[in-house]
């Protein structure tokens, strides 16, 4: 009898929680050290330790055996690692809130505070991600209920019924041009993803009969559990909680989409004869496999898996030679799309390179397409971005 597979990272998606609990830290940190700057320890912690961790813990590589898949899928222990960030996750949230209502922070502190607990709001969205993509009522649920924090409910419509359909094509507004930079793509992704899950429901809705002003529409739904947790909390903090809340959710927001572009930069995929784009496959999202960051992320960076196999719970997706492959982990390409220079040339010649040396290929901005060779000749040579 063959000898079941034992999964090597299993007790390490218990590490996941320190990303939550992050948000528990600066209060602790400051009180033990008195130094005001560790009230932007969560920025510390994603920017600048997690990077350095990513290089030092390397790449994964292994990838579970197709036998033991659906023993895992039904491995309740990876469930409760992602239901347990919740409690941690709002735990987080209302310590910060009872701080920044009655200790005596000062501005600049609030704001560092914010930036911290904002962060997990946005790591809080990727375990809504996980959780909203199960068929399990009380998971999708759940995903809702990680979503409120940063005000961004619709994603578990847009994502699941919008971005999945349209990835890596430009009628997705999730998906990242090749020249674009981050700072265009915000409002565009933002904007894109409100229109997009609104008319999702919509038309949802329309087929049985329902119109949009509906408490089944679940974007409303989702809205209002975050109008539910704000008005809690004022009432129980006071009005003082309101602008730290909205920088946290704006924060949150923000992170969700910096991950966003970084997954899908440039990648587009072809049409079929009959005019269809083709099935998405692996080679149609970025990856990454730094083992640290998947850690703390559920393998968020093993998208292409993601994609082609959405159904995958996130301990049994895998990584493909045939994927693109980023440089480094996600947070070090986030803190790279924050520069756009320097985006584009570590990732522009990639884009390229994919393509093999195609231009015509990649997702384009509409009116690139119209000056490719000014385009490309704005992309730096592989050497150069060396």
């Amino acid at each position: 009898m063959s000898r079941r597979w034992h999964d090597p990272k299993k007790l390490l998606w218990l590490l996941g929680m320190l990303a939550p609990a992050s948000a528990l830290l600066p209060s602790q940190l400051v009180l033990h050290t008195g130094i005001s700057a560790f009230w932007w320890s969560g920025a510390m912690l994603f920017f600048v330790a997690i990077p350095v961790m990513d290089i030092i813990g390397g790449e994964d590589g292994a990838n579970p055996p197709e036998s033991d898949v659906h023993d895992m899928q039904g491995d309740r222990f990876y469930r409760w690692c992602t239901f347990m960030f919740l409690p941690v996750q709002y735990a987080g949230l209302v310590v910060a809130c009872y701080l920044v209502a009655f200790g005596s922070l000062s501005a600049v502190d609030k704001i560092g505070y914010a930036v911290s607990v904002g962060l997990v709001a946005g790591i809080g969205i990727n375990a809504a991600h996980e959780l909203g993509h199960r068929v399990e009522t009380g998971e999708r649920r759940l995903a809702k209920i990680a979503l409120a924090q940063s005000f961004y409910g619709h994603f578990y419509v847009e994502h699941n019924r919008g971005h999945h359909a349209r990835v890596a094509t430009p009628e997705d507004p999730a998906s990242a041009r090749l020249g674009e930079s981050l700072y265009r793509f915000f409002p565009r992704s933002i904007s894109g993803a409100v229109s997009s899950a609104w008319e999702l429901e919509r038309s949802r809705l329309a087929r049985k009969g329902v119109g949009p002003w509906s408490i089944r529409n679940n974007v409303l739904n989702a809205w209002a559990l975050s109008v539910v947790l704000v008005a809690a909390l004022v009432a129980v903090f006071g009005p003082t909680v309101v602008p730290f809340l909205l920088l946290q959710g704006l924060v949150g927001i923000l992170t969700l989409e910096s991950v966003n572009y970084v997954e899908h930069y440039g990648l587009l995929r072809e049409r079929t004869a009959r005019g269809r784009y083709e099935r998405c496959a692996p080679r149609h999202s970025w990856n990454s496999d730094r083992i640290v960051t998947n850690i703390f992320l559920y393998h968020l960076q093993r998208h292409s898996d993601h994609h082609a196999n959405p159904g995958r719970r996130f301990q049994t997706l895998r990584t493909f030679d045939e994927s693109p492959q980023l440089p480094a982990g996600y947070a070090t390409m986030v803190v790279l799309a924050m520069v756009p220079p320097l985006w584009r040339r570590v990732m522009d010649p990639r884009v390229l390179a994919h393509y093999d040396g195609d231009i015509t290929r990649a997702n384009l901005r509409p009116h690139d397409r119209a000056g490719l060779e000014r385009l490309l000749a704005s992309i730096p040579s592989r050497a150069d971005a060396a």
